[in-house]
């Protein structure tokens, strides 16, 4: 990667976004970002120009890439609501990629999941794969990076399970807790994403951290970590559902979905490739169960 390059980075001011544009301010490189936040405090000092994520404007997204080296593609939604939906978001970044194609971005750097299937009946996956077919048909040069669940900083799915563990006398979990799940460090994934951007070679790579978990002993490993390692019990899909809704609706928020619970069961979390990325989950609780889950992250919020 050569010296003072142009990189353009979605939601720079979100989790993997603020640490890919981190890692690329340390290389010296000249960093902006399509986004539609406007944090309180700037982490970046203004050393990142901002540019609006507006896709009615798919004239204005292509100036904005102009002369852009390599873009980095971190948006997304997690889940189906009355503000957003996956189908708008595959919809969304298409422009996206169209923008980049008309902007002659150099490569793409896009963030995917694991699993991804055309053919899902999740729309989670099935919207991730329609992705990578449309970018690997731009003819863009590009990498897929397809993680399965971000840890460290305020990723929320971790920082949730410990805010439930500190708070409740026992933890429910869908079915038996036997499928398995592979997270990754944010750093660790920003740390692929820059390298994948300085490669010349269209590659898709699982981005996993070197510890596989069952859920069960995930929920355990943390537990022990915060120090409420709890009783688990095995619960109905449809009990641990609703369990969420009810909470949902105490935080305005979405704790869980059916699809996620279903992707979740389905072993869609993590895959038989080697790992790609050093940092242990485990190590990274045994430095952080001090504070980890002791305020709940809300969604939604994040999405205002």
């Amino acid at each position: 990667m050569n010296a003072k390059q142009k990189h353009m980075v979605t939601g720079a001011f979100g989790l993997s976004g603020r640490y890919i544009a981190r890692r690329l301010l340390a290389l010296g490189h000249h960093v902006e970002t399509l986004t539609n936040t406007k944090p309180a405090e700037d982490p970046f000092g203004g050393a990142v120009i901002s540019h609006p994520l507006d896709f009615n404007d798919a004239e204005g997204l292509a100036r904005s890439l102009d002369g852009v080296d390599v873009f980095y593609n971190t948006y997304w939604v997690r889940f189906d609501h009355k503000r957003f939906n996956h189908e708008r978001a595959v919809r969304n970044t298409q422009l996206l990629f169209a923008a980049a194609q008309r902007a002659g971005v150099c490569r793409v750097v896009h963030v995917s999941i694991t699993n991804p299937d055309e053919n899902s009946p999740l729309p989670y996956f099935k919207g991730k794969a329609q992705l990578e077919k449309t970018l690997r048909e731009s003819g863009i040069p590009h990498a897929i990076l397809r993680p399965a669940v971000l840890f460290g900083d305020n990723a929320i799915l971790l920082n949730n399970i410990a805010w439930m563990l500190r708070r409740f006398p026992i933890f429910g979990i869908f079915g038996d807790g036997q499928y398995r799940i592979e997270p990754i460090h944010v750093d660790d994934l920003a740390a692929l994403a820059v390298e994948h951007g300085a490669n010349a070679n269209n590659i898709t790579v699982d981005a996993k951290g070197p510890e596989s978990f069952t859920y069960r002993d995930l929920v355990h490993a943390i537990g022990k970590a915060i120090g409420h390692d709890r009783p688990q019990i095995s619960i109905p899909p449809w009990l641990g559902y609703w369990g969420g809704r009810m909470m949902g609706a105490a935080k305005d928020d979405v704790v869980i979905t059916r699809e996620e619970i279903r992707g979740l069961m389905a072993g869609l979390l993590a895959t038989d490739s080697v790992p790609t990325a050093p940092t242990r989950l485990t190590d990274w609780l045994a430095e952080n169960g001090e504070w980890l889950g002791r305020t709940y992250q809300n969604e939604l919020r994040r999405r205002q």
